[in-house]
């Protein structure tokens, strides 16, 4: 499941990733950049959590191999029409794709993990490192063969199509009313919201960065294309460290306290990487990564936790709405930067991981742990 998350997870790192490919080749602007960011979000931030609200009801683990094929199949098809309306189209495929995957695989992830939060960290380190290949895969297709080599793209779909079929069939996955009878304790929807309030803040950080840090630090450093590579393959990759890191550090001092001091050090760093010159914008890019990438695993299990009776909508919705509805921030940021300049347009995004640890500033664990 975790290698099967991070050939789906691919395709949201992909979006951001072909951007400068489509500013260079079709001359788009900063807000028509960041539409095609809000095609892969909008679609997915609505229809997520349906998604959650059926897995609730009824077991669809078909759901799994189907939605990585739509997925990997709209971001190969985004670079074949020249038409801006056909690219939209063909991210937003993409985004349904990625959105129908992700409260299923959580469930079954959990069932996989026994509950354990470590289990739940390398399945989201799946995901994590999804995202850190994708400028890379990207980069070698796209930069040797241009947009038109885009449907090479499809093949990280293909591999995990054939892994999440296989890890259904290896689990015997209990029936909707099977798994209701296992959720125990009442939902706590106040927290729940809390917590959702906290992890769209952290989501247009982290989509606002994932569209535009590529093309902002090859402005900040004089760098051409791999610099602005690099710099978004460092924003993916810390995910791999911040999200195991995260598991351990809530085994220490737990979720709620880790959370609010990864929202911390992520408002110091996104100012440091707006205000620091030349190449030590690197190593905020990476500062940012972590303090962005601990508690991701962390807000999945909290959700379903304060959730209990509602594990699909809770994964739904910590996975699919709060964390897409960024891209819909996407459109508003390439606005402003048209208008003024990039890093001005950036400048808001140091405010929200602040806002984010007032949300949970309070928060405690559910059932009182």
């Amino acid at each position: 499941m975790s290698t099967g998350h991070a050939c789906v997870d691919v395709y949201q790192g992909a979006v951001a990733a072909l951007v400068p490919y489509f500013v260079a080749e079709r001359a788009y602007s900063y807000a028509a950049a960041s539409g095609v960011v809000l095609a892969a979000s909008l679609l997915s931030s609505v229809v997520q959590p349906l998604f959650g609200v059926l897995t609730d009801r009824w077991a669809l683990p078909w759901l799994l191999p189907l939605s990585a094929l739509a997925a990997g199949a709209g971001a190969g098809l985004s670079g074949v029409g020249g038409g801006y309306a056909a690219t939209l189209a063909a991210v937003a495929l993409s985004g349904i794709g990625v959105a129908a995957y992700h409260p299923e695989a959580a469930r079954v992830a959990r069932q996989a993990a026994r509950g354990g939060q470590a289990g739940m960290g390398w399945f989201a380190l799946g995901g994590n490192l999804g995202f850190a290949l994708a400028p890379l895969l990207v980069s070698a297709v796209v930069a040797t063969g241009g947009l038109r080599a885009s449907p090479l793209l499809v093949v990280p779909a293909l591999v995990g199509a054939v892994l999440c079929a296989t890890a259904v069939r290896a689990l015997r996955l209990p029936a909707p009313a099977a798994r209701d009878a296992q959720g125990s304790g009442r939902d706590d929807w106040p927290s729940f919201l809390r917590l959702s309030g906290a992890v769209v803040c952290r989501s247009i950080v982290f989509v606002g960065l994932s569209a535009f840090v590529s093309l902002y630090v090859r402005e900040r450093t004089g760098g051409g294309e791999l610099a602005g590579t690099a710099a978004l393959f460092v924003l993916y990759a810390g995910g791999a460290v911040g999200t195991v890191a995260g598991a351990r550090l809530a085994d220490r001092y737990g979720r709620v306290s880790v959370l609010r001091r990864s929202y911390a050090l992520t408002t110091v760093a996104v100012a440091g990487l707006l205000l620091v010159p030349g190449p030590a914008v690197y190593a905020c890019v990476a500062l940012v990564s972590a303090g962005l990438y601990v508690p991701f695993a962390l807000h999945v299990t909290l959700g379903q936790d304060c959730l209990p009776r509602r594990v699909g909508t809770a994964s739904g919705v910590t996975l699919g709405l709060t964390v897409s509805i960024g891209g819909l921030a996407a459109p508003a940021l390439g606005a402003l930067a048209d208008t003024t300049s990039l890093r001005t347009a950036l400048l808001p995004l140091v405010a929200l991981p602040a806002v984010a640890w007032l949300l949970v500033r309070r928060l405690g664990e559910p059932g009182g742990a």
